[in-house]
This record gives structure tokens, C-alpha cells and sequence, in this order.
């Protein structure tokens, strides 16, 4: 009777610490020996992508995390781990370059929620985490990606594309991270560059690194709209920034609110 009593009190404590887990939501992650998170894993409000790799303790954290609340899938593009680059995605859809096999868009597919558009592109700059940067409304693009692309890019995703650059930079993946809250661009993005993207995205932006001073934001963390991953490096100050700009701290998945509201009336019932 005591052993059931223990084991009832330890499981709910379990539970308020998961429910409490999941409003401080940027963390540190690691990928096997790199900390360009970014690279590694590509997350939106509807799936996250992880690259398949020696050790699984990667998949575990997100998985861990996220499962709850959306899937968490293991995959390669063309055979290789650099998922985060060579996708662009959110929570309406998936483009992925031509390299991509047709066993791996087929594992993709299979493994997405019903309604995320999969769609392969043939373009020539085919890394396109690296060219493209999006949320669920807007998307900014290199501005040399063919219009083609482009006009894909749109349909499938759902959003409005831009061509940008970001403190002079073509690589607008690269070297900046959106979700619908907020967008962290280059330390070195000019404050007017910094006010004329604010507009065009329609949120706040704000200059910042991860991984402890790496200018290279894209590659260095992935966001949604409740939570956030960054490379080990990355300092309390960074991660600060990241929750600050982002909104994670008040973010929480959808139903989580309303589970905890309803827990919440069930206890005062």
C-alpha cells in the first residue's frame, strides 16, 4: 500500500514537472560532437526532423520534448545528415531538393501529419535551409533562387516570399531564425535593415549569436512556436535572448493550455 501511495505521488510530481517543462522552453542540444543544431534537425509548429546518426541521445532529447505534442522523425536527404540545411519547411509543408530519393520522400511522407505538403524542387542551389528562411506566413529568399523555386516555395509552404539579405548577406537561412513570435537575425544586421525587416515580417526583430558568439543563427538553433534548441555552446545570456525574442516563456504547445486549465478546474471541482 505504501509502494502504490510512493509510486502515485512520484508519477504526478512527474507530471507537474513535465507540464512545468514545457513553458522554459530553450534548451541546449548537442549533435553527436557539434553544436550547429540547426544542421542536424529542422523543426516547425507541426513536425521536427532529426538527421539519423551513431547516437541516438539527439533524437531522444527532442523526442522527449516534443512527442506529446507533434511527431518526431528520423530521416536522411539524399543519404546524408544535413537535414537542416537542406530543407525548408513549416508547419503547412516540406520542400526538399531534387537529390532527395524517392525511399526517403516516401519514409517522409508516410511519417507527416495528413495535412503537410511534400514537395520536391530541382533547383540549383539546393541547400535550401541555407537560402531560405521561413514561418507559417513569410518566407525570405536568396535573392538569386530561381523564380520557379520561388512561386514553389509560396504554394506549397503557404507564406509570402521575400528576397532579402541579411547585414549583406545572400545566405538568409544562414544567418537568420523566424518562428511567428519573433526573428533573430546577424549581430552585425544594421538597426535600419533590422526596422525594414521588422515590417516586412510584421514581427520583432532582434541581432544576436548562439553557441557562445557564433553569428551563424540558422545552423546554431531551431525554433517553433513554444520552444527552442541551441547548440551546447550556447551561453545563459544567448539563451535569454532566444526565449526573449521568440516569446517562449509565455508559449505553450496547443492543448497543453487548456489541459492544464482544465486539470486545474478538475482540482477546484
Amino acid at each position: 500500500l505504501n509502494f502504490t501511495a510512493v509510486f502515485s505521488v512520484n508519477s504526478c510530481r512527474g507530471r507537474v514537472v513535465d507540464e512545468a517543462s514545457t513553458q522554459q522552453m530553450a534548451q541546449r542540444a548537442q549533435y553527436e560532437n557539434s553544436c550547429e543544431v540547426g544542421v542536424f534537425a529542422k523543426l516547425t509548429n507541426s513536425y521536427c526532423l532529426t538527421a539519423m546518426g551513431s547516437s541516438q541521445n539527439f533524437f531522444s532529447l527532442f523526442e522527449a520534448e516534443l512527442a506529446q505534442h507533434i511527431p518526431v522523425v528520423q530521416t536522411s536527404i539524399a543519404g546524408g545528415r544535413i537535414i537542416g540545411r537542406m530543407t525548408v519547411g513549416n508547419k503547412n509543408g516540406l520542400v526538399v531538393p531534387s537529390t532527395t530519393t524517392d525511399q526517403e520522400l516516401l519514409h517522409l511522407r508516410n511519417s507527416l501529419p495528413d495535412g503537410v505538403l511534400i514537395q520536391r524542387v530541382e533547383e540549383r542551389l539546393s541547400a535550401l535551409g541555407n537560402v531560405v528562411c521561413c514561418n507559417d506566413h513569410v518566407a525570405l529568399v536568396h535573392t538569386e533562387l530561381d523564380r520557379e523555386t520561388e512561386e514553389i516555395i509560396s504554394d506549397v509552404l503557404g507564406v509570402e516570399a521575400f528576397r532579402q539579405t541579411i547585414a549583406g548577406n545572400a545566405l538568409v537561412g544562414s544567418y537568420c531564425c523566424l518562428n511567428n513570435q519573433g526573428a533573430l537575425v546577424h549581430p552585425k544586421t544594421p538597426v535600419e535593415d533590422q526596422d525594414e525587416l521588422s515590417a516586412l515580417v510584421q514581427l520583432p526583430v532582434t541581432a544576436g549569436t548562439v553557441n557562445r558568439g557564433s553569428d551563424v543563427i540558422g545552423a546554431g538553433m531551431v525554433v517553433n512556436d513554444w520552444c527552442a534548441f541551441c547548440g551546447l555552446d550556447t551561453t545563459a545570456t544567448e539563451l535569454q535572448v532566444v526565449e526573449s525574442i521568440f516569446k517562449l516563456q509565455d508559449a505553450q504547445p496547443a492543448g497543453v493550455a487548456n489541459d492544464m486549465r482544465n486539470a486545474l478546474l478538475d482540482q477546484l471541482a
